[in-house]
């Protein structure tokens, strides 16, 4: 006889949350499907690689970034393919969430005073025609997309800088580091806005569900057109 413990249930949310996202199952609502959260995580993943690599070879100040990746040698070797990886890796995020991220007239206004106060948590930066993602979200992920072309473009240029003019290549290493930069001060707001400022965000990102609650209050044109209360519609 075995006297194995018995397997807990699988969490329905979970198993759902697989292959299907904006549907209810019980007191959660499945946010990101496994596959959109899969890409997103390669998203991350590449980009601190890429961070772990370039910072050691852009100023000798970060040189000991270097030896988590074995050396300064290999982070020359390996950082641009790595770049190669992120930039693939933000490409499929584009095709894979482009339809929900376009600006409705409405959400012209996150171009401005209403973004400063979303980041400062202000309940008068909600709108109860927020749909899955809000004006902010679709910026920043537009912005994303941009910068990983920028950052594309100009460390190709980079790379194989004996094809190209030299005031082409200084443009390149301005808009590269540049670029970086952005990057790298928007990400810490990304991390404060879907961890600390809004709880239960970055579980979406985890098991791929959040509460009811959640979707409510933060997302409330999304939270009714998944539970029927409302029809959905596209931008």
């Amino acid at each position: 006889m075995s006297t194995a413990a018995p397997r807990a249930p699988m969490d329905s949310a979970v198993v759902v949350a697989r292959t299907r996202e904006d549907v209810v199952v019980g007191p959660e609502i499945v946010r990101h499907r496994r596959f959109s959260r899969l890409v997103h995580w390669t998203v991350a993943g590449t980009f601190f690689l890429g961070l772990l690599t370039g910072m050691p070879i852009w100023s000798p100040i970060f040189g000991w970034m270097a030896y988590f990746v074995g050396g300064l040698t290999v982070a020359r070797i390996i950082h641009p393919w790595v770049g190669i990886a992120f930039f693939i890796a933000i490409l499929v995020q584009f095709f894979e969430w482009r339809r929900d991220m376009r600006l409705e007239p409405w959400e012209k206004d996150w171009v401005g005073p209403r973004v400063v106060r979303y980041m400062r948590y202000d309940a008068t930066a909600d709108d109860p025609r927020t749909g899955k993602y809000n004006g902010g979200q679709k910026l920043y992920f537009w912005a994303v997309s941009l910068g990983a072309l920028g950052l594309l473009l100009s460390g190709l240029l980079m790379w194989f800088p004996t094809y190209f003019p030299r005031w082409l290549l200084e443009l390149a290493f301005v808009i590269h580091d540049v670029t970086f930069i952005l990057f790298a001060a928007s990400l810490v707001f990304h991390i404060y806005l879907s961890t600390a400022a809004e709880p239960g965000t970055f579980g979406s990102m985890i098991r791929g569900t959040v509460t009811r609650t959640w979707a409510r209050v933060h997302h409330p044109r999304w939270y009714r057109e998944v539970t029927g209360e409302e029809s959905p519609r596209r931008p």
